[in-house]
C-alpha cells in the first residue's frame, strides 16, 4: 500500500513555510505580531508534509467561488 500525501488531496489548500525575510513583510504589512496570527501544531498533518518547525510562518492559499484567491497566515507551534 503506498503512502497518503495529504499535501496531494482535493481538500487540502497549498500550504508553505514563509522565509524570515517574508514572514518580516507580512507581519508589518498588517501591522500585526506572531501572537495576532491563528496557530497550527507541528502536529498537524499538513504542516508535518512541508517540515513546519515551532516558529515558522505557514502561507495557506485557498481557492474559493466567490473569494477568489484567499492568502491565509498562520504561526506553528509545539503540541
Amino acid at each position: 500500500m503506498e503512502e497518503f500525501d495529504v499535501g496531494k488531496h482535493v481538500l487540502v489548500p497549498k500550504h508553505e513555510v514563509l522565509s524570515p525575510e517574508k514572514t518580516k513583510e507580512i507581519l508589518e504589512k498588517f501591522k500585526v505580531t506572531y501572537r495576532h496570527l491563528p496557530l497550527v501544531k507541528v502536529s498537524d498533518p499538513a504542516a508535518k508534509a512541508i517540515e513546519a518547525k515551532a516558529g515558522d510562518v505557514l502561507k495557506i492559499t485557498r481557492e474559493s467561488p466567490t473569494a477568489g484567491k484567499v492568502m491565509v497566515y498562520k504561526f506553528v507551534v509545539e503540541d
